[in-house]
């Protein structure tokens, strides 16, 4: 018999698309010095004085991030996300970000996309996000809980 998965409310998942996991060797003059292990830090950091709770996860690879996605639909509280290039290409991650049922979702981009090439200007994310953070370098993460424990403090209150 299949069991209904147990939302938790206090946890967000943070993904992490492709190269994400080269930060601090990848361009720094794009991307910086600080490493995912740092960005992952900071967010536990960040949420933790709110109640909130970390889940964070990288692949380089469209389909399982749109798995975790799926998880997160059924299991966590929200979803903070660097596509990083699926951004402007992952039409089936779109697609899965969509059918998560008003979790609170912001996307987060450690460069200014805008001042970037033309083809980053475009995010088939961004219209699914209750906020989107871009140019901030890795204090967009902190932003981003920031903006989720906001989030989730105001759905409790309507609740």
């Amino acid at each position: 018999m299949a069991t209904t998965p147990v939302r938790d409310r206090s946890t967000i998942m943070v993904l992490n698309g492709p190269n994400l996991n080269l930060l601090g060797r990848r361009q720094p003059e794009i991307y910086g010095t600080d490493t995912l292990a740092d960005i992952e830090k900071l967010v536990a950091e960040t949420a933790a004085p709110h109640g909130l709770t970390t889940d964070c996860r990288q692949s380089n690879h469209e389909g399982q991030l749109i798995d975790w996605v799926h998880e997160a639909r059924e299991r966590h509280a929200a979803i903070i996300i660097n596509p990083a290039g699926y951004s402007h290409t992952s039409v089936a991650l779109r697609d899965a970000l969509a059918i998560c049922d008003g979790l609170p979702i912001v996307e987060v981009h450690i460069s200014n996309i805008h001042q970037r090439e033309p083809f980053r200007h475009h995010s088939y994310v961004s219209a699914l996000a209750s906020g989107v953070i871009a140019g901030c370098g890795v204090q967009g993460y902190a932003f981003a809980v920031e903006r989720v424990a906001a989030l989730l403090t105001a759905a409790r209150a309507q609740a």
